[in-house]
């Protein structure tokens, strides 16, 4: 069951506009409150950082103890400091921060960065000091960095806010012109680890960021500011929690739109705090699930390691923009090339066949005991004709399959290394697609002339090929996901379905906010996906004459909005052939109910507990799907299709995706299911109308958006069959649940309509 506490819609703050903070990372004025003489104190580290930099900000320090630090005058406390300050650094303990903040909020300080700890990361008692802190800045409008935070470093600016000493010398600022790394963490160290990675490759820095418990400035406030930064042109996030959901998934979007790959490492997939659903979907689709699918959905990189992290922001650096395809890997190995193929099958990565045009450019510059193919082994010709090798990278760069390059060549002795890097690195940094070097040998000695080609050419370096495979699969899935998303931007502006929520036969919601099946599955046809012809009956005579209506045989299932799972308690009785076997099978049914839901009784054309029992026609056998929906309270919906039937328990073989992605996107996933050999026959079985499948799916997915008060939808089995049936897909079950206050005033409306129909439990369903 979804958590009843959870709102309908998300709180306002889901929706609100990024807090801007031009001021924060370009502040005119810095007040230093906890200022010291103590070089290793923080507020000595501030002072040193920013004298370091040589921030232009003008700097006012304030400290009870010292009225003159490092040549600059001190004031004892903040109420002495001049109104409006832009930005104050607080660096004194937990203790006296809420009176500080107090006073820097009365003298209109824009906003002020927290270093103290022991706030919402410790509990209870915690959160509530984080609360008072908020609610003391906000009445104010003043902005909180932090708590428990190390603050920023605008690279760009010169204006370095933490407490670590830092060497300026260090570190290289982007320009707009070349762009650089804007990093954002929760975390401080992973902020400071992030900085450290990204330095260690040469690459350009903007800002670094640890936004900390983010009382008031969170990841999607430092997100905007970076989408507005020309200099910044990817961004490194690494989130334990995402607390403004739909605002990131809009600046995503944004990102998307304007060429700036995001690329978060959220941990979070193995949670154990994870809130059982009535429904399989609800079940299997975890936030973290969710979270991850609509992150993707608007081409956010979501990456499982740190090494990702790093690999994969390094690459997108140099081209942000890449087209899909798979990798063409390069090497003049025969062992190297078998151990790619292993790699790149065993993380998904493809690599591609190549068209017959580019294999004859390969045969034309190869040796003839070479085999022109993907992974490459252009042998020992390298040795002797350096500049080859670039030419065999351009050549397979320009394979309209191929999406990346990756060239894996050992480090070599000192002549073998100038070689590479006059002829070889220069042609890596010209690809027009992404081109990485892998130097094998691990950590084998490499001449500095060598690097200093590596990095003045933009050529992102490797010493692993696992690494290597690993960045440039997320590169593809980026690829891809760039053109996916276009296609679902497409897909999202049809017309959604009209279909009002499933209907009661009073008006009302269900208390627990389930339906039943037959008044799910009278929704569902109605949006156009099939279901069985059939009936509510209140009786045996009843069912029997819905049974020669339908034809034999058929199959009786109870019907109530408290039963979601009828086959647990015996509330399903398949294969019944004639009237004496449904005779039987509704007295197994009704004492199978007394057993193990005595509440469920039913009582004439009004139901007491049971609405009464659905009589469908039973159809041939087909492969058995799943196929549902879950309506994240804070994220929004998502889609689930796998294999369904008792195996969705077992082997939980299921695929996420948005509810907006186009259906031939959607065959796509289908084909990456585990079983999907079975949607194309095996065994001489015959194989189902997969892209009859794919509409359904989508036809869910759009009813998720068009309805945002059903919290799930749970369709399992869905029954596939051969193109050509009448009806090449078939709900056989399904499950309806609604958010508990989304119809509060449904009921007058269903009484003022004067809603004429079947007394409740009658309600027919038309395949």
């Amino acid at each position: 069951m979804p958590n009843p506490e959870t709102p309908l819609h998300p709180p306002s703050s889901a929706l609100e506009s990024p807090r801007p903070l031009g001021r924060v990372l370009r502040p005119r004025s810095i007040a230093l409150v906890g200022a010291s003489a103590d070089p290793r104190s923080f507020g000595g580290f501030v002072q040193a950082n920013l004298q370091r930099f040589g921030c232009a900000s003008a700097l006012h320090l304030v400290s009870r103890s010292s009225a003159e630090i490092n040549g600059l005058a001190s004031v004892k406390s903040v109420d002495e400091l001049p109104e409006g300050i832009d930005l104050a650094v607080l660096a004194i303990p937990e203790a006296g921060v809420l009176d500080a903040v107090r006073s820097l909020a009365a003298r209109r300080c824009h906003a002020a960065v927290l270093f103290a700890s022991g706030y919402a990361e410790t509990g209870d008692e915690g959160r509530a000091r984080q609360e008072a802190l908020a609610a003391a800045a906000a009445e104010q409008g003043m902005l909180i960095v932090g708590p428990n935070c190390m603050g920023f470093t605008h690279f760009s600016a010169g204006v370095p806010v933490t407490f670590e000493l830092l060497e300026r010398e260090a570190y290289r600022a982007a320009d707009p012109q070349c762009g650089g790394v804007g990093i954002i963490a929760q975390s401080g160290f992973m902020a400071a680890t992030l900085r450290d990675a990204f330095t260690g490759r040469g690459l350009p820095l903007t800002c670094q960021f640890s936004t900390g418990n983010e009382a008031s400035v969170g990841v999607e406030d430092v997100l905007a500011a970076y989408l507005d930064d020309a200099a910044t042109r990817v961004i490194a996030v690494y989130a334990e929690q995402i607390r403004r959901p739909r605002l990131f998934l809009r600046l995503a979007r944004r990102a998307r739109e304007i060429g700036k790959p995001i690329v978060l490492l959220m941990p979070g997939r193995c949670e154990r705090a994870r809130h059982a659903a009535a429904s399989h979907t609800g079940a299997l689709a975890g936030d973290h699930a969710s979270a991850s699918v609509l992150l993707q959905r608007e081409a956010v990189v979501v990456v499982d390691t740190l090494d990702e992290l790093f690999d994969t922001t390094a690459v997108l650096l140099q081209h942000p923009r890449p087209t899909a395809g798979g990798a063409a890997f390069i090497t003049g190995s025969g062992a190297m090339k078998n151990i790619a193929l292993d790699l790149a099958d065993g993380i998904g990565l493809d690599l591609p066949t190549l068209s017959e045009a580019t294999t004859q450019l390969l045969r034309d510059k190869l040796p003839s005991y070479a085999v022109a193919e993907n992974p490459l082994d252009y042998t020992t010709i390298g040795v002797r004709q350096p500049g080859l090798i670039g030419e065999l990278v351009h050549t397979m760069a320009a394979d309209p399959a191929i999406g990346s390059v990756v060239l894996a060549i050992p480090v070599g002795p000192v002549m073998a290394q100038r070689d590479k890097a006059d002829h070889i690195v220069p042609a890596l940094g010209r690809c027009p697609k992404p081109a990485v070097l892998v130097l094998t040998g691990d950590a084998g000695p490499v001449e500095p002339f060598f690097l200093e080609a590596i990095r003045a050419h933009g050529v992102t370096l490797f010493r692993s090929t696992d690494r290597a495979l690993r960045a440039l699969r997320r590169v593809a899935e980026f690829g891809e996901a760039l053109a996916k998303a276009e296609r679902a931007d497409a897909h999202a502006l049809q017309a959604l379905p009209a279909a009002a929520l499933p209907q009661t036969g009073d008006g009302r919601l269900p208390v627990n906010g389930i339906f039943a099946e037959y008044q799910g599955k009278a929704w569902l046809a109605q949006a156009g996906i099939a279901v069985p012809r059939g009936a509510l009956a209140g009786s045996p005579d009843e069912a029997v004459a819905v049974a020669e209506g339908l034809g034999w045989p058929v199959v009786i299932k109870a019907q109530a909005s408290s039963l979601p799972h009828k086959s647990d308690v015996g509330g399903v009785i398949v294969g019944l052939a004639d009237a004496a076997a449904l005779r039987a099978g509704w007295a197994k049914l009704m004492d199978n109910l007394a057993t193990h839901r005595p509440d469920l009784t039913l009582g004439g054309v009004l139901s007491s507990g049971l609405d009464g029992v659905l009589v469908e026609a039973m159809g041939p056998r087909g492969l058995e799907l799943v196929v549902g929906a879950r309506n994240d309270p804070a994220w929004g919906p998502v889609v689930l299709v796998g294999l369904g039937g008792v195996w969705i328990e077992a082997l939980r073989d299921v695929r996420l995706i948005p509810p907006d992605l186009a259906w031939p996107d959607i065959e796509v996933e289908l084909r990456r299911l585990k079983a999907a050999p079975l949607l194309d026959g095996i065994r001489g079985a015959a194989g189902v109308d997969v892209p009859a499948v794919a509409r359904s799916v989508a036809s869910l997915g759009a009813l998720m958006r068009a309805n945002p008060a059903i919290a799930e939808i749970d369709v399992n089995p869905l029954l596939a069959y051969p193109a050509g049936s009448a009806n090449p897909v078939l709900a056989l079950d399904a499950l309806v649940v609604v958010h508990p206050d989304a119809g509060a005033s449904r009921h007058e409306a269903a009484v003022q309509r004067g809603r004429r129909g079947l007394p409740p439990g009658r309600a027919q369903l038309r395949a």
